[in-house]
């Protein structure tokens, strides 16, 4: 992809909205390599951003409902009623504060469902909606499939983001997506392909390499993430259940969300065990030293967990709802399988476990992947030749405040 020049990426001013962290820090530093980040506002509290590599003067924090809500999760205080307002005024709140102290910019990017206010003052701005999932009706649409298969009630997104994100869609000068499995669900929702560009995600390679090997006499697969209907993990369990070997074992580590408690209190798993949340330094170990992960989701914007174990050499099995598309050739580095495709997952998981061979090829081949993606300074190279190009072209909006 060609490049603007440095001069003129170093001319470009441009301002973050985030109500959390996500991949926003990476973009910051990735901004602030380029000479471009004027500054991020985040609803983090400062205190949590002192290790962020970022001069303190450009981080602007607004954390008067973010820290509280972070506090009662630690605490395991949940309420649905009560967190869903206030995951709404989070990001209404920060919305609004940033709209009324925006500094003067060329662009600004906010994560969806926080730029909506901001957008309306933005003149002279050109304003870039980041959405990290799919677009946020197909994304509503297929998870209420997917609880009503497994016979619980989905919840549901608060109609009020819903409405305010399409009209962020709307508003937007340009739509960023990690995959192109998002950038299909837009095109699906009538958002037109020209506003959408696809740029994902890096991966650290300083704090992802291999750390170890898998046992011979065994056979360990790997899950990490959110243990939720959305990352399908009951498809991976059934899989899971026909691979034949005497010695398999599935780690799932992340946290267990309450419709999936109520799914797994239904039986015993064997050969199954749950880690709850790890360190990132026991990831890389996991990562390194089992036959294949699997990340079977039936909505995922992207999966950073996947380039994260390709760079620790480990073969990949992902949905084609994720970034697995993006980060590897199937057949080659891992595979490719349909989302609720048990005997998908279980045909690829039993290839791997008759054939060393195979499994040795494609973590050789995953290492040599992760190389050619470049890390988060392909990534930051990406967005600023993506902003450096919006800001050449006369606004295709205009924001009314």
């Amino acid at each position: 992809m060609p490049r603007q020049s440095g001069a003129k990426q170093r001319s470009l001013k441009v301002v973050q909205t985030v109500f959390g962290r996500f991949h926003h820090f990476d973009l910051a530093r990735q901004l602030h390599r380029h000479g471009c980040l004027e500054a991020i506002f985040t609803g983090y509290p400062r205190w949590k951003l002192n290790k962020e590599s970022l001069p303190m003067d450009r981080i602007h924090t607004f954390p008067w409902l973010l820290a509280p809500l972070m506090a009662k999760w630690r605490m395991g205080w949940q309420h649905e009623r009560l967190d869903r307002e206030l995951s709404w005024w989070m990001a209404e709140t920060l919305d609004r504060h940033v709209a009324r102290n925006l500094p003067e910019c060329d662009a600004f990017v906010a994560i969806s469902g926080s730029g909506l206010h901001t957008a309306r003052r933005a003149r002279g701005a050109k304003y870039i909606c980041d959405r990290g999932s799919s677009h946020i009706r197909f994304s509503e649409r297929i998870l209420t499939e997917e609880f009503t298969r497994w016979g619980q009630s989905f919840p549901g997104i608060d109609p009020r983001s819903v409405q305010k994100e399409e009209r962020e869609y709307e508003l937007a000068d340009a739509i960023t997506v990690p995959s192109e499995f998002c950038r299909k669900s837009f095109v699906k929702e009538g958002i037109p392909a020209g506003k959408l560009n696809v740029v994902p995600y890096g991966v650290d390679m300083s704090r992802f390499s291999p750390d170890g090997e898998p046992a011979a006499d065994s056979f360990d697969v790997l899950f990490v993430g959110q243990v939720s209907f959305r990352k399908g993990l009951p498809y991976l369990l059934e899989a899971f259940e026909r691979v034949r070997h005497p010695n398999k074992r599935l780690t799932i580590v992340g946290a267990v969300q309450q419709e999936m408690r109520e799914f797994l209190n239904k039986r015993d798993w064997p050969q199954v065990r749950f880690l709850g949340s790890q360190s990132r330094d026991e990831v890389r170990r996991l990562m390194s030293r089992s036959h294949v992960f699997i990340l079977p989701s039936v909505e995922d914007g992207f999966g950073m967990v996947l380039a994260e174990a390709l760079a620790c050499g480990c073969p990949v099995i992902g949905t084609e709802h994720t970034g697995t598309p993006d980060l590897v050739e199937n057949g080659r580095e891992g595979f490719i399988v349909p989302i609720r495709d048990s005997a998908a997952l279980s045909e690829r998981m039993e290839q791997l476990c008759q054939d060393a061979s195979l499994r040795q090829k494609m973590a050789a081949a995953a290492l040599h992947r992760v190389r050619q993606l470049g890390g988060w300074n392909d990534y930051g190279d990406s967005i600023v030749h993506v902003l450096s190009k919006l800001v050449e072209r006369p606004r295709c909006n205009q924001h009314h405040s």
